[in-house]
């Protein structure tokens, strides 16, 4: 695939670079390793409006800071989640006496790492509240309704009622009732291509797919090929499903090109659009343009708003975003970045049995890279080999600035890395789990008992447990091994055993695996899983 970029791994970086040429907005001088853009004329005095997520989605989320929607926007890697620390920045950045709202895609990263924040910034005494959207409907109303192209009415009615002034209860219930409101269904001809290490379409001359993710994650239904108006006939059958029936409903419609459709393309759908029944219903029309891509993916999402006085006047305020409106040309120098916590905060010590297998297991997350990605490819977005590279990648690097000699203060110090360093929800997860059994080792001196400790505690965040498709099926019979007192050998049997189980694991309420179909699912393992089975069977190798 050929594309406009320099080199994969800096497309996030050079891409947000290049928004900032707009006057309007500024960044945190701690980019690039905290990604944050904010408006130039932040107003403590109101009511801060920040979200976020993984880069991709272009022009979302950064495009849209400006007067009248977002005061900030935190970008993660290419579909992960930032860090709780990139949040918190933004948090900090923005936010006076007022307040905060996050408004979060309802996706596990996203909801970990800004849920996270939002308890830390309140520890801090700030005001901060939460809006979760899920406007998704593909999967019907029993299952966690993703967020897609409906969040960007979020950002524009909270953003309305902050740049006028109002209080973060107002705010906050104007963005809930438009979340509670919102309806989206995406149809698809191709799934979107990264830039590194694509992986082969599956999607066949003949098919399209049907309520399909804004990450790559498969569809609801493969449908056969067909024209545009049949085509956007079925995205609307599906959509009809599940609007509220009513006569005399009035919408806004934002349609939504996903990456690559052309615009002449984009303005057939929207005839076809024109010429259903639901249209007569619309009032407000929003696109189409690309506002919530997922890279360059050859197809379409349909966003209906429901209306009433309340959300229709805050849908007409007056918006200045770059991906809403004429902009100035210019650069901008940075603001400085508030003071994070210290990710080290223990003096370093030696000890060379901890060193050698601290290197075993950051070599084998290393080199296993590229393997556990294609593993997630078939489930997931493709990252979770990345996302443990990443992490160890740092780890590795610091190596000789950790507390090497005090478990306690080590795992807690890997607890920290993580978190900065490492987007995505098995990013902040394992930080979880690595702090708390960090501090549990201070109190136990044990470390089978304390990695359970902290595995507890993940669970608690992540809401998962053993059973339901997640790294926790290997973990947790690995660590309940060695909080009995059995030996490494026996831990890894029992971590291989529970990765191998989630082959068969069909069904599941968490993770992005929650959203495939079971014939996507069988047969292949959960990449987390893997991943902690390999560490234990290289730590069993080398000792």
């Amino acid at each position: 695939m050929k594309s406009f970029i320099n080199n994969p791994k800096e497309v996030v970086n050079q891409g947000l670079e290049g928004l900032l040429t707009n006057a309007n907005l500024t960044y945190l001088d701690s980019f690039p390793e905290i990604r944050v853009i904010l408006k130039t004329n932040i107003d403590k005095s109101k009511v801060s409006v920040i979200s976020g997520g993984g880069s991709g989605h272009e022009p979302a989320h950064a495009g849209f800071v400006g007067d009248g929607m977002l005061s900030a926007a935190v970008c993660g890697d290419i579909f992960a989640s930032p860090s709780v620390d990139a949040v918190l920045a933004a948090i900090l950045a923005t936010t006076g006496d007022a307040g905060c709202l996050l408004v979060i895609k309802n996706y596990t990263g996203d909801r970990l790492n800004f849920g996270l924040a939002a308890e830390q910034a309140r520890d801090m005494g700030i005001q901060v509240e939460t809006v979760i959207v899920g406007d998704d409907i593909s999967l019907g109303e029993d299952v966690e309704q993703r967020g897609l192209a409906g969040t960007l009415f979020v950002h524009k009615a909270a953003g309305a009622l902050a740049q006028a002034g109002k209080s973060l209860s107002e705010v906050t219930a104007i963005a809930r009732k438009v979340a509670d409101n919102t309806y989206s269904i995406g149809l698809s001809l191709e799934e979107g291509q990264k830039f590194q290490d694509a992986e082969e379409s599956r999607f066949a001359e003949d098919e399209a797919e049907l309520g399909l993710g804004i990450h790559g994650e498969p569809g609801v239904d493969k449908i056969k090929m067909a024209g545009a108006d049949e085509l956007m006939n079925q995205a609307l059958d599906k959509l009809l499903e599940y609007l509220p029936e009513k006569q005399s409903q009035n919408y806004a419609l934002l349609l939504n090109n996903l990456g690559s459709v052309t615009p002449l393309e984009m303005n057939i759908l929207l005839r076809a659009f024109n010429n259903s029944d639901l249209a007569k219903k619309v009032s407000y029309l929003v696109g189409p343009a690309a506002l919530m891509t997922s890279l360059n993916m050859k197809g379409f999402s349909v966003t209906v708003l429901e209306l009433d006085d309340e959300i229709t006047e805050a849908l007409l305020e007056n918006a200045a975003p770059v991906s809403w409106s004429i902009i100035s040309y210019g650069n901008q120098k940075a603001v400085e970045s508030p003071e994070l916590p210290k990710m080290l905060q223990f003096d370093s010590s030696s000890n060379a049995e901890t060193l050698k297998s601290l290197e075993n297991i950051l070599d084998e997350l290393i080199s296993t890279e590229k393997e556990l990605n294609a593993i997630d490819e078939k489930v997931g977005d493709g990252d979770a080999g990345s996302t443990f590279a990443t992490g160890a990648k740092k780890i590795k690097e610091l190596l000789d600035k950790l507390p090497l000699d005090d478990h306690g203060k080590l795992l807690i110090t890997i607890g920290h890395i993580l978190a900065r360093e490492t987007g995505g929800s098995s990013g902040v997860l394992l930080s979880i789990l690595f702090t708390r059994a960090g501090n549990a080792y201070k109190e136990n001196s044990d470390l089978g008992k304390s990695l359970v400790a902290g595995l507890e505690k993940m669970k608690e965040f992540g809401g998962a447990s053993e059973g339901q498709r997640t790294m926790i099926d290997a973990m947790q019979p690995a660590f309940n091994v060695l909080s009995d007192g059995g030996s490494l050998k026996e831990a890894t049997k029992a971590a291989r055993d529970g990765a191998d189980k989630t082959k068969e694991i069909t069904k599941t309420e968490f993770g992005r695996s929650s959203y495939l179909g079971e014939n996507s699912l069988k047969g292949i393992p959960d990449p987390g899983a893997e991943a902690v089975a390999r560490v234990f069977e290289r730590l069993t190798s080398t000792n």
